[in-house]
């Protein structure tokens, strides 16, 4: 039966050839899973005699392996070696750029961490002139489930994960905010998902509003960019200002990870050098507040 991997157009490559098959090669496996050398051909478009020597030479240095019993071609051990040993450098390395733009145009701090087990890590920010701002350190840690940064990417594990995670667990924020167990955590989830970004008003730190959005395409969120403003300078028409710009930046960061999905369909991305922020709050957004209304908005911590 036919697959949308066997549908797919060849696409043409640029550059050092043999560069670009490891590449597309590495990129193949990443959205696709295992895949036999016939399908690795058909979705990157390099000759299956070249794929061969290239992927042998991958095998020998463990960057791919080859199931034994199918034969199937799928990712090796050292790509889980190289993205423990350093996962946040790639996000951090494009991040400035879009929040330098975010700044600029808001002048609220932004910041973009990486989830942790059950904690959100600051893993770079971007300052504010306002003299009340964010006071956090890169490296610093929050309880995910509280966060708007972990919510925005715990919303992206099968709720079953998220269960075993925080299984008999308190879940008391920062400020002491009990949540109703582990079934308000999930609605909250879920109500992120539905949305597509995160928010906390006080449960982190008193008189701290949050914004969140997770950088990249569904099922593969590596991180989340978070705009954290004072309670006194964010209101509902601030926020339907903020939301576009944030999610424009999040597509752009997300442009290593989410390129092929866009293909897909699954999520549009902005890259990184083409990058302009929303001059105007987008219909999505505005729709996305009124549904929620003012009420939901001062409920806070609740």
């Amino acid at each position: 039966m036919a697959t949308a991997l066997d549908q797919r157009p060849a696409r043409p490559y640029r550059g050092s050839a043999g560069i670009s098959a490891v590449l597309d090669v590495l990129d193949t496996l990443d959205r696709h899973g295992p895949v036999t050398l016939a399908q690795l051909s058909r979705e990157t478009g390099v000759a299956k005699s070249t794929l061969h020597r290239v992927c042998s030479t991958m095998g020998k240095r463990g960057w791919i392996a080859r199931d034994s019993s199918s034969g199937n071609i799928e990712l090796g051990p050292r790509v889980a070696w190289l993205a423990r040993a350093n996962p946040a450098s790639a996000l951090t390395a494009g991040f400035y750029e879009v929040a330098r733009e975010i700044v600029e145009r808001h002048n609220e701090t932004t910041c973009l961490t990486v989830l942790d087990g059950c904690e959100s890590v600051f893993v770079a920010k971007q300052e504010t002139t306002h003299p009340v701002r964010l006071v956090t350190a890169v490296g610093s840690r929050l309880p995910a489930f509280a966060s708007a940064s972990g919510r925005a990417m715990l919303a992206d594990l099968p709720e079953r994960e998220v269960a075993a995670m925080y299984k008999g667990s308190e879940l008391v924020t920062p400020t002491g905010r009990r949540l109703r167990g582990l079934s308000e955590l999930i609605t909250i989830l879920r109500e992120t998902r539905r949305r597509g970004y995160a928010e906390n008003v006080d449960e982190t730190a008193l008189g701290l509003r949050c914004l969140a959005v997770p950088v990249g395409p569904p099922g593969r969120v590596a991180g989340a960019i978070t705009l954290c403003v004072p309670s006194g300078r964010m209101d509902g028409a601030r926020k339907r200002e903020m939301l576009p710009d944030l999610m424009a930046a999040a597509r752009a960061l997300a442009g290593p990870w989410a390129s092929a999905a866009a293909a897909d369909g699954e999520i549009s991305v902005s890259r990184l050098n083409n990058l302009r922020l929303s001059p105007d709050p987008t219909d999505v957004a505005a729709r996305a507040d009124r549904r929620d209304g003012l009420d939901h908005e001062r409920k806070g911590a609740q």
